[in-house]
């Protein structure tokens, strides 16, 4: 997590008797820690003990149909052809996934009446339509599009949109994300050569606390199973909190690419990093600099990882056909690279107008029915010469 932060008010002392304004009844402490005791942590300070429960049930699991038999060939699918009516969670729509991974999108058409929590998976959101308030119990982050909000597993939260035109992706993860530690000096601080600062994470805002008994929806995921929490308070009654484990966001707009006399690899555009894969911004940027320097990326066979990529805006140098919303599969042993022609048209190019969001995961991927639905058909035929 990026570094230190706090909201609303706290005691002196960690563990110490924490009085409310009645001078007699106590706040409830909380610590929320990752790897046991030994990871990064937050203490958060309830007005109601955060164990409360009134009742607890059993939700349909979502239907996440695997495609069996899976041709291995490259893919390219169409998210925005995959709508769900629903909320920032009902709304999903699964594409890929592994034992570590789930990659879905949204496109949400309302806002939730109740609060979800993710405990077995950290979250990235990336919001590539839309504007709102991320709520969670560290307090509120405003979002605009290109927002990429990290959400720690455990973390009650949801999302509230301004209006009906919004899109998501949203990529669960078994482990945290973390800024790479090449980025960082030894203190943690993001070093001066890294494609982003302290400056640009848009941290908790402010706290909305809520002291109202009754009764209050809270929906878990664990794993795949979901269950329905009956609170008898409002979950956030969060008067205060500390540490380094929080929600926080980094917009695409704000990364800072790195240019090469020759073509750089994937890694120069690394913004997070988990133990089983890696989640990369690619942005505008002037091209190589070598005067016979090939701009667009060369063939490559990448034994080791598959590669995602989420298509957001511009003008894409290297691929034919894409465009806002697409996402296109290469996996684990199979070669890709540029398609006919986007070699030739790149020489003498100056600069690239681009974004996307690049997921290379460490194990192959299944994909579902969805992608099925919405794939553009014979599109690892798109490489043969015409």
């Amino acid at each position: 997590m990026p570094h230190y932060h706090k909201l609303g008010k706290i005691p002196q002392k960690k563990h110490t008797k924490f009085l409310k304004e009645d001078g007699v009844s106590l706040y409830r402490e909380e610590l929320a820690s990752s790897v046991g005791f030994s990871g990064i942590y937050s203490n958060k300070y309830h007005i109601h003990a955060p164990t409360q429960t009134l009742s607890v049930t059993e939700l349909p699991s979502p239907n996440d149909r695997i495609w069996e038999d899976a041709p291995i060939v490259q893919y390219h699918f169409l998210t925005d052809n995959k709508k769900t009516e629903g909320d920032f969670f009902t709304a999903r729509n699964l594409f890929m996934c592994n034992p570590h991974c789930r990659i879905s999108t949204a496109i949400p058409t309302q806002n939730p009446d109740y609060f979800f929590k993710n405990a077995y998976h950290n979250e990235y959101i990336f919001v590539h339509y839309g504007t709102g308030k991320f709520i969670s119990e560290f307090g509120v982050i405003s979002f605009v599009p290109g927002d990429q909000i990290i959400v720690p597993k455990g973390t009650i939260y949801n999302l509230q949109f301004d209006n009906a035109i919004n899109k998501l992706l949203i990529v669960e993860s078994d482990t945290p994300y973390d800024i790479p530690k090449h980025y960082r000096n030894e203190y943690g601080q993001l070093d001066e050569n890294a494609p982003l600062s302290e400056r640009d994470i848009k941290m908790p805002e402010y706290l909305e606390i809520h002291d109202e008994e009754g009764e209050f929806r809270l929906i878990t995921k664990f794993g795949n199973r979901l269950q329905e929490h009956i609170l008898p308070h409002h979950p956030l009654d969060i008067v205060g909190w500390d540490g380094y484990l929080y929600p926080y966001a980094f917009n695409i707009h704000d990364f800072m690419p790195k240019v090469g006399r020759l073509h750089l690899p994937p890694p120069v555009h690394l913004l997070f990093h988990t133990q089983h894969f890696v989640i990369c911004n690619f942005c505008p940027r002037p091209f190589d600099f070598h005067p016979d320097a090939i701009p667009v990326p060369y063939f490559h066979t990448n034994v080791d990882s598959a590669e995602v990529l989420y298509y957001v805006e511009g003008d894409f140098m290297s691929r034919s056909g894409v465009k806002e919303g697409s996402v296109t599969l290469h996996p684990i042993g199979v070669p890709h690279g540029p398609q006919p022609g986007k070699i030739e048209k790149s020489l003498g190019g100056t600069h690239t107008d681009e974004y996307a969001v690049m997921i290379d995961t460490f194990e192959p991927l299944e994909i579902t029915e969805n992608v099925r639905e919405t794939m553009v058909a014979d599109y690892y035929k798109s490489w043969l010469e015409k």
